[in-house]
This record gives C-alpha cells, structure tokens and sequence, in this order.
C-alpha cells in the first residue's frame, strides 16, 4: 500500500468518527433553523438580520460542527451534548465539568438578551444557540457517557457497518423522506396554534429530559448488533420529525422572548 493510499484511508476514516460525533447532519439543522424563521416575529427577524448582517438562521445552522474542532472554539466541543447514562437520570448525572449543551444555550442566551454585550459577541451567542437547539433534540445527544452517546454502539444499517449515533445523525433522516430542508418544513411546520403552545410549555431541562427519554427507547430497541432496515426507519421517522419541529418552534420562541417586547408568549431569558 503506497503512502499517499494510507493517508487517503488515514483521513477517510477520520473525517468518518469526527462526524459521528457531531448533532444532526446539516439537514437537520437546516430544517431546525427554517422552521424556526418562519416563527419569528417582524421585531425579531430585524434583530436577526440586523446580528447576522443579513445572513439568515439557516446560513448559520451548521456553522459550529466545523467551527468546535477549531482551536479558537474548542473550549465549545462539549456542548454539542449532555450525557445520562443508564444508571442515571437527568437530574441524577454529573455534569460535565467543560459544559453541555444544556449550559451552551442558557449562555447563549444570556448573552443575547445583555444589552451591555458587543455585536461580536452576539453573533457568536446567535451562531451558538442556532446550532444547539437542534442538538439538544437528537436524542443521542442526551445518550450514555459509557457509549459516547451510541457512537460505540455498532448496527448494521441496510448491511452496512456503521454506529448508532452516526445513523441518528443523517441516516435515518435521508432514508425517511428524500426532502430539501424546506419541504421538510413545508410539511412539518403544520401544528395549531394550541398544539404550538402546548410544544412551548416547559423550559430547557424539561426538554432535555424528554429527549433523554427518547435516548432510552432508542437504547432499549437498538442494542448492539442491530440490523436496522425499512421497519426501523418507519419506526423512527415520527421522532425525528417531532424533534425537527419541536427544535426550530422551540428556538423561534426563545428569540421572540429575547427581541420581541410584544410577543404573546414572551418570557424572561432567565425562565428558560
């Protein structure tokens, strides 16, 4: 095997574990993010424009996945999820000393509603937050510590190799529907108006909790060695769309609340 071949598989194989590691694939955050801008307000969506100078939520969603293994972000790496593991429960589990996804959010927040914070910071907490609401509802995200949040977990998906994360992350995503981000949205982004607020209600540990939930049902039906076809992508599509909307409805309100003085279901940024 010559050397260039080595490092062609080398770097293959790399760029494959550093991208299970990641949230949803960039389909999902963009789904995230889509449904989230047709949400906002008029009065947020100048905020946001005005933040990302023109760029919109969706532009941005992705952003952090690369920007984490960078050295200016690193410190940002452990946010992307918050682990339970089995014997544990939310509530139960120690935190992880360099941060979660859960304290990324309510930084970014913090952030975002300091009218003492610079521009530069605001872009970074608006980039930040858009990311992290749609990690916060992959349910591996809020997996088990002892697996990586399924990443040690090996399935066969359709007779391929692959973990249980990484199938979380784009594969079941792609085989449920053949969808651009925005016809995702398209037929997702249907709720009433009382269904909406029901979705809302809670704050940020309430839906970490669900989805650690979620995490659990995953694990139970999904041990090691799965063989994960079209029955399981039919199972699975449901939860997957319900965590699309509920991330970009869920970050949608956050903003308003933020920006929006006269937004109905506004709340302060520290109730979150």
């Amino acid at each position: 095997m010559t050397n260039i071949l080595r490092r062609i598989i080398f770097a293959a194989a790399a760029i494959s574990v550093s991208f299970s590691a990641l949230g949803w694939g960039q389909k999902g955050h963009d789904v995230t993010a889509c449904i989230a801008e047709r949400h906002l307000t008029p009065a947020t969506k100048a905020a946001v424009d005005s933040i990302f100078e023109g760029r919109s939520l969706v532009y941005w969603a992705n952003w952090l996945d690369n920007a984490s293994h960078t050295p200016e972000y690193a410190y940002t790496k452990t946010w992307h999820y918050r682990n339970v593991d089995a014997d544990k429960t939310y509530f139960t589990q120690p935190k992880n000393p360099d941060g979660d996804v859960v304290e990324g959010i309510r930084f970014s927040i913090r952030v975002l509603a300091d009218p003492a914070q610079t521009p530069a910071n605001k872009t970074l907490a608006l980039k930040i937050l858009t990311h992290l609401l749609g990690d916060l509802h992959q349910p591996m995200h809020l997996g088990h510590a002892t697996d990586m949040g399924g990443n040690r977990v090996g399935v066969k998906y359709f007779g391929r190799d692959m973990n249980l994360h990484g199938v979380w992350d784009t594969n079941l995503v792609e085989s449920a529907h053949r969808w651009s981000y925005t016809e995702w949205a398209d037929q997702l982004d249907r709720l009433s108006p009382g269904q909406e607020t029901l979705l809302l209600s809670g704050n940020i540990d309430d839906w970490a909790q669900r989805k650690v939930e979620d995490a659990a049902a995953v694990y139970e039906a999904t041990p090691e060695g799965s063989k994960i076809s079209y029955n399981e992508v039919a199972k699975w599509a449901p939860m997957i769309e319900d965590s699309f909307l509920a991330g970009g409805l869920r970050l949608a309100h956050i903003l308003n609340s933020i920006f929006d003085p006269t937004y109905p279901w506004r709340r302060s940024a520290t109730s979150f």
